[in-house]
């Protein structure tokens, strides 16, 4: 069972930095050199956030110091500088080996006494609060991890479902061993940090019995046009690593934040995913986890009721209002939420800064347009507002990679963070699994390339070497089309539009296009057109509903 976390308290230090485990509320946002980004937010969010009613599980986390103790403890600094001398991230076969070596000199290592000792007795302490053998989330927290100039999340290891002191600890080692994987070499060297100054800090939180319920992403911000008044959230079934890595379509729910805040109950849109598989515990088998069919009489219901989108909707205005407030700026934030199977309540396990949106200068307008139509092949979630076209390259797994060529379109199941070398080379993604806050969906953003997440058939549609056009300028669908069609770009520079002195209002006639035209410099909406409301979002005529009876056609009443 989840609760609330309790007051924990440890031992009295005059200098943090030097001891090897601290427990969330010892932390906060500006601790991120000693605990890296991902706990310092879990701390600073306990110690602010919690006392305003949001949940967050409690538990400690091991120190940057811990890390670097550990690899002097085991003499891995001057063994593994020479390991990586003469490295190149870019030549696959000697990442992998370097790789392979480092983590297996990881993994054979020994904790120093004082970092052992310290695990055991803040894992027991930590029991004693929640049970005992209680199970527990262990994350990796790098201390250049989810800052503003290293904002790729996913490098490094997370192991769900942990029990016992013996399985904790050797969590703990793996997650050290991540720090090495070949995905966390290339993101180093892409964002010029070296490989042995970066420090390794480990949260261990309780679980959360998501794997009972259902869990998911919020971000308090639209995601695909920075519309700021906007919560985007995301739900699946189980475990949130499916949705994270894009393993599932999950539904979507989107709740206007001023009046929300006034204590209406604004939910503008509600989307059901295909929901098809969910993460839950392993009970008695070899992993701690493993993925399983949702039956398909629960993947037509959504996965929260109205109460529950409206409790996360105001946790997330909470939290980017907090850190707002802390950096002195808008922050909108990217957060991980979960559900309780056993208590029936909501958590917020992660959050941090959102890092695309928040970071693009609107100083321009720039817009998109095919020029002619095609046949369409495929479509999914739209992910920006750009077009691409070229060659479609089919890639089902890492061993593939190798074939990848610089400008070809990434047509696969889904992605995670080992796919990043050969997506920074793609000119678009198009993915089979995945919703608008998938890993897929959230590179491409960073990237500023188009890409089209669950396509639920888009491997099977598109082949080899095929030309094809990616637009995700059309709505909130995304098409795949055949050929290489043309299509032209404008760019209006807003920093330079003079300002009238008459009132600009807008004519808006499909709500789809609602967010991104808010961009537009406009003293706000004179006219929404009801029928084209009709027409594009609803697509049923009011007297259908008014005689649904009367109608003779399954196929029509169930649209």
């Amino acid at each position: 069972m989840t609760t609330a976390p309790k007051k924990v308290t440890s031992s009295p230090s005059s200098n943090r930095e030097e001891v090897p485990v601290l427990w969330f509320e010892e932390f906060g946002i500006a601790d991120v050199p000693i605990v890296g980004g991902k706990n310092a937010s879990l701390g600073e969010m306990i110690r602010h956030l919690a006392p305003k009613g949001i949940r967050i599980p409690n538990g400690f986390a091991t120190t940057a110091q811990a890390y670097r103790r550990f690899l002097k403890f085991n003499g891995l600094d001057v063994t593994l500088r020479k390991l990586f001398t003469g490295l190149s991230v870019e030549d696959l076969n000697q990442l992998r080996e370097v790789g392979d070596q480092a983590r297996a000199l990881i993994l054979e290592a020994s904790f120093p006494e004082d970092l052992d000792r310290a695990i055991r007795d803040a894992y027991a302490r930590l029991c004693e609060q929640y049970g005992s053998n209680t199970d527990v989330a262990i994350r990796s927290s790098a201390t250049a991890e989810d800052l503003p100039d290293a904002s790729f999340a996913g490098q490094h290891e997370t192991y769900l479902n942990v029990h016992g002191v013996k399985g904790v600890l050797e969590a703990c080692r793996k997650c050290f061993a991540s720090i090495f994987t070949d995905r966390a070499f290339y993101y180093r060297h892409t964002h010029g940090f070296d490989h042995l100054r970066i420090a390794l800090s480990i949260g261990v939180q309780k679980m959360v019995r998501s794997d009972l319920a259902c869990s998911g992403v919020m971000f308090s911000i639209d995601t695909e046009t920075g519309f700021t008044n906007a919560v985007l959230i995301n739900a699946s079934y189980g475990l949130g690593e499916n949705i994270v890595q894009g393993a599932v379509n999950p539904d979507e729910f989107m709740v206007f934040k001023p009046t929300l805040k006034q204590g209406f109950r604004p939910i503008l849109s509600k989307t059901v995913g295909t929901k098809e598989t969910q993460l839950i515990y392993d009970i008695g088998g070899s992993k701690s986890t493993k993925n399983v069919p949702v039956p398909p009489s629960e993947r037509g219901k959504l996965a929260l009721s109205d109460e529950e989108i409206l409790e996360l909707a105001r946790w997330a205005c909470v939290i980017e209002d907090h850190y707002s407030g802390v950096n002195g700026r808008y922050t909108p934030m990217d957060m991980e939420w979960a559900k309780d199977g056993i208590t029936g309540q909501l958590f917020i396990v992660q959050a941090r800064p959102e890092t695309v949106q928040s970071r693009k200068k609107k100083l321009s307008l720039r817009t998109y347009r095919l020029k002619t139509t095609g046949k369409r092949l495929v479509s999914g979630h739209s992910v920006g507002e750009a077009i691409g076209s070229g060659k479609a390259r089919l890639i089902l797994d890492l061993r593939g990679m190798g074939e990848f060529q610089s400008g070809e379109i990434l047509v696969t199941d889904k992605t995670d963070p080992d796919w990043e070398p050969i997506m920074k080379k793609a000119g678009a993604i198009v993915t089979n699994q995945g919703g608008r806050t998938c890993h897929a969906a959230i590179i491409a953003r960073e990237l500023g390339i188009p890409a089209i997440v669950g396509s639920e058939n888009a491997t099977g549609m598109l082949k080899t070497s095929q030309e094809i056009t990616v637009s995700c300028a059309e709505g909130e669908v995304g098409y795949v089309y055949e050929g290489s069609l043309p299509f032209e770009v404008s760019e209006v520079p807003l920093d330079k539009l003079p300002k009238t002195h008459t009132q600009i209002l807008m004519n808006v006639g499909n709500p789809e296009d609602a967010f991104s035209l808010s961009a537009i410099p406009n003293d706000g909406v004179g006219l929404a057109r009801l029928e084209f409301i009709i027409a594009n979002h609803i697509q049923a005529h009011p007297m259908a509903l008014v005689h649904f009876d009367e109608l003779t056609d399954p196929k029509v009443k169930a649209q």
